[in-house]
């Protein structure tokens, strides 16, 4: 599963070594969410979220544009 946090990490121009700090987690962890071998525990994507200001569902689950189909339910 390829997700959006690379691209909005780099937009916020932060390394993966001081994501995986603020996580505390090691940068390979990071590196592993980043290319699809592993995802985040709830809690760490709940952190993720709430740092980069961007629902995590648009960050982990982004085979549909989140933000159009949450326009579309309301």
């Amino acid at each position: 599963m390829k997700n959006k946090l690379k691209s909005i990490r780099n937009e916020h121009h932060i390394t993966q070594v001081e994501l995986a700090d603020l996580l505390d987690v090691s940068q390979q962890l990071v590196a592993a969410w980043e290319n699809g071998r592993s995802t985040p525990r709830p809690l760490q994507m709940q952190e993720i979220e709430e740092y980069f200001n961007v629902p995590k569902e648009e960050i982990f689950f982004g085979a549909f544009n989140y933000k159009i189909e949450l326009k579309k339910s309301n």
